[in-house]
Parts: C-alpha cells; structure tokens; sequence
C-alpha cells in the first residue's frame, strides 16, 4: 500500500511539473513574437524614402532650369525640354550614373509635365512627374529600389532651393501619388505617398522636414502606405516631424514615425537620431542608429538598428 500511494503521489507531482514547464514554454512563444516584418518595413521605408528624394531633388534641379546659379544641375543625366503641346511642356529624363554627391547610381527614364504658364518658382505651381524603370543603387551597401508610377509635385511656398539663405528662408514642396516599388528581393509592392518637404539652412547646409499630411481607413498624419513584403497591409504616421541634414547625408537625425499594421494587431514606433551606442545623438553628431520601439497584442521591447 505504500508503494501504492508513494507511486500515485510521485505520479501526481511529474504531472504538475509537466504542466507547469509545458505553460512557461507557451508563454515564452506568446511573449517572444516575431518583429522581422516591422523592422524589414522600417528599413524599406527609409531606403525608398531616401532613393526617392535623390530622384525628386533632381526633377526638381531640372525644373529650376537655367536660373539656378549656386550649384551645378544633375550628374549623369540627359534631358529634352522640346516637346510642348499646346499649353503642356514635358521635360524627359534619362538618368546614367552617379549623383553628383555618389552616394547612389540612377538607370531609367522619367517624364515632368508642366503648364508652360506657371513657372516652377510660383507658389502653388504642380507638376506631373512619371517614373519609368527608375532604379537607384545606394553606393554604400549596393541595394537597389526600382520605381514605376506617378507622381504630383506641389511648390506650395513658391521660390527656389537654391534662393535659401538669400531671399528664401524656407522653401516648402508636397509630393503625393502612387508607386510601384521593387526591392533587390524582385519583391513588387504598391506604396502610397503623401508627403510635405520643407528646406531651411543654405544652399550648403541643407535641412529638410518631413511631416505627413494623408488620410486613409481612419489614419491621419500618414506619409506612407501601401503593403510591405510580407503582404500585410501598413499605415506609416509621422507623430513628429522628421529632420534630414544635407552635411548627415540626408540620414535622419531627429523625428519619429509609427508603422502600423492592424491585421497582425501589431507596430512600430520608430525614433531617430541614435549614436553607435544607442545614446541620442549631441552637439550636431551625425546618426547611426534607429530606436525601434514594438508592440505585438499586449507584448512589447525595443531593439536599436543601423540605418540602412
């Protein structure tokens, strides 16, 4: 009987141990979900960001045209002004090679149709621009973002960039329109776009923020939106307005966005303006690193990341 009942007991006791070890490592799986989708988001969103303003920061070179005296036009790019019909002249662009800065290479074409009564420095003046096959390779790391779509191009404030520092203290351009993003993993993926630029500083120590000003599905605020690489449906917030430095290489250095992702109950508040150690960055340092701050459910951490 006594073996009986020590058995029994020692039965009982194996029994809750497994239960018990068999709820830790659940727990564990709950409370270690995978972030990978948010943090490959939070990179492509820079990469096409940054791809995408070195293309617009020469459309917008072009459409400065022949006045523009402080700096030279683009590298490595052909363009035809002859085409006008009636009242619409159409600028067509060839880009082959590097940025006058090298720090990305461009291959493809693009088009900029403008009224050819409203002159690119009057304020409110939009252009149409169209990209085709437009692919640009940052130096650095060989990765390639290739866009098709189109575009609309505002100068709300009206003025030049080159006039900073002059007779301009701030130059002000919205872009919004709809693309079609390929990544260097052949992945195609759709991307909305509703975003406003505003240059300060001088033609030579350029600064320029970013706010976002979409609204979709009850997101406001949005600059981005679209669906990532895995598929899932993502809303892009900036909460506060993001600042690029010409003398960074147009790295952010302050500001902060949120990626949601609603399917997956699941985002992402990212934080600019990180040194190598995670520490903010003073005294006018240049970034190294992004703060990611996630939230999957009610399951949350923080993971720091190089900027692309």
């Amino acid at each position: 009987m006594k073996t009986t009942t020590a058995i029994r007991i020692l039965a009982m006791l194996l029994a809750v141990v497994s239960l018990n070890l068999t709820g830790c490592r659940k727990d564990k799986e709950i409370a270690d979900p995978d972030t990978s989708s948010l943090q490959q988001l939070s990179k492509d969103q820079q990469s096409v960001e940054s791809s995408s303003d070195d293309v617009l920061n020469d459309v917008t070179d072009v459409l400065s045209g022949s006045t523009k005296s402080l700096e030279s036009l683009p590298c490595n790019i052909t363009v035809d002004s002859s085409n006008v019909v009636g009242d619409t002249i159409t600028y067509s662009i060839t880009f082959n090679g590097l940025n006058c800065a090298q720090t990305h290479t461009r291959t493809g074409n693009a088009t900029i149709k403008r009224n050819v009564n409203t002159p690119w420095r009057q304020a409110g003046t939009k252009v149409t621009v169209n990209y085709i096959n437009v692919v640009v390779t940052k130096v650095s790391t060989g990765k390639s973002v290739t866009f098709n779509g189109t575009r609309i191009l505002e100068n709300v404030s009206g003025g030049y960039v080159f006039e900073l520092g002059s007779s301009a203290t701030s130059i002000t351009h919205k872009i919004t329109g709809q693309m079609q993003v390929t990544f260097e993993d052949n992945t195609t993926r759709t991307w909305n776009i509703s975003r406003q630029r505003t240059f300060t500083g001088t033609i030579f120590q350029l600064v320029v923020t970013n706010d976002g000003f979409g609204t979709a599905n009850g997101y406001s605020n949005l600059a981005w939106w679209g669906t990532n690489r895995s598929g899932e449906l993502f809303y892009s917030q900036i909460t506060q307005p993001i600042v690029h430095k010409k003398l960074c290489g147009w790295d952010p250095t302050s500001g902060s966005i949120i990626h949601r992702i609603s399917s997956d109950s699941k985002s992402a508040t990212i934080s600019f303006g990180y040194d190598i150690s995670n520490q903010l960055i003073t005294n006018g340092n240049c970034p190294a690193k992004f703060k990611l701050d996630w939230q999957k459910e009610s399951y949350s951490g923080t993971i720091y990341i190089l900027l692309p």
